[in-house]
């Protein structure tokens, strides 16, 4: 009879099904595994006698607060361009900050992802298309506010 405190069937939810397990890999099979397991034990250099071993390319590691630096940039202009609307400079703060958007874009097209920071949010495509259509419609809303006169 069936343990009253265990569910039934839980003993074999972790046993492989269908012989997984029990099947011995020959021919073909057996040959790719060894090729794998070679593959991952080694570093990626042809001949493995260290006669024909290349150093790769050292990066040049950024500091953190270094790589925050063109984030920076972008949020002070921004701060400029929003105390400019606040001092009901309607056409100007929104070019400040379609700047700005213009600058993050710049700064994400030519440096590195490691000296970017905080302005890699995405892929670098959809990164510069976000920040140059909003950079753009904000151009616009510049151009066509009305001017107040005071």
């Amino acid at each position: 009879m069936a343990d009253p405190g265990r569910r039934p069937g839980r003993d074999r939810e972790n046993e492989p099904r269908g012989g997984q397990a029990t099947r011995k890999r020959t021919g073909r099979d057996a040959v790719n595994d060894a090729e794998q397991a070679e593959v991952a034990g080694s570093d990626g250099n042809t001949p493995d006698d260290g006669a024909g071993e290349r150093k790769a390319p050292v990066r040049r590691t950024v500091p953190y607060w270094l790589s925050q630096v063109p984030y920076a940039l972008v949020l002070s202009t921004l701060a400029a361009g929003i105390v400019v609307v606040a001092a009901a400079y309607f056409k100007r703060g929104p070019a400040i900050i379609a700047g700005a958007l213009l600058l993050a874009a710049t700064f994400r097209l030519v440096l590195p992802k490691d000296w970017i920071g905080l302005l890699a949010v995405r892929r670098r495509w959809v990164d510069l298309l976000t920040l140059v259509t909003l950079a753009v419609l904000l151009i616009v809303l510049a151009w066509v506010a009305p001017q107040l006169s005071s």
